[in-house]
């Protein structure tokens, strides 16, 4: 895949909509084969290939650098978390594998209010989906529990006083993954054509190209 006709917003747009529930790439692997770019157009295809392929690793890593800047501080450790699952919930994936989860557990307890938080059809005109299914978490839009953990996560870090310590931990943590992304070299599995098709699925713009 020629990732220099992948635009940032094609990027976002993926990351947004793929899956996350894979594992990460085993540290081994992360940690090996890095070189320089030889060009602005190879750092600029590498940084994007690599920042799809191990992002999950990615993401790990910057939770795991906030979460030694608030070791001190289990209440913003707290809202480290909250802020992780808000940020989490913008993904398709990981909203509706969390909705399911959470539905199931409930419905164990108590059936009558698990039929509450299945989401709403989508109608259907002429055969075909109005639009695109909107995600809904527990029976709500996913926005409100955006919105909500978003509140709560800006309330927990003013009352543990760790937004200065929060803004340079994730500095460093997104200064660390545009580091790796740039020098580590794309592994020849992101190159294949599985991972292609991958890609294609969540690219919305693919078959225009």
């Amino acid at each position: 895949m020629d990732w220099s006709n992948v635009t940032a917003e094609d990027l976002i747009e993926a990351l947004r909509e793929v899956d996350w529930s894979s594992p990460p790439r085993p540290i081994s692997e992360f940690f090996s084969r890095f070189t320089l770019p030889r060009s602005y157009a190879k750092w600029n295809s590498r940084l994007k290939c690599n920042l799809y392929y191990y992002r999950t690793n990615y993401f790990i890593m910057i939770v795991f650098i906030l979460g030694m800047a608030f070791l001190r501080r289990p209440l913003a450790i707290v809202a480290a978390l909250t802020t992780a699952l808000s940020i989490a919930f913008l993904n398709d994936s990981f909203a509706g594998t969390f909705s399911e989860k959470i539905t199931r557990t409930v419905r164990q307890f108590s059936p009558h209010l698990a039929a509450k938080m299945r989401p709403p059809l989508t109608p259907v005109i002429r055969g075909r989906p109005s639009a695109k299914r909107a995600i809904h978490i527990c029976g709500r839009p996913r926005w409100v529990f955006v919105l909500v953990f978003s509140i709560v996560s800006f309330i927990l870090w003013s009352v543990s006083c760790g937004i200065l310590t929060v803004l340079w931990a994730f500095t460093i943590g997104l200064l660390a993954t545009v580091i790796h992304a740039s020098f580590r070299t794309p592994n020849l599995k992101a190159r294949l054509n599985t991972f292609r098709e991958e890609f294609r699925a969540v690219w919305r713009n693919y078959s225009e190209l």
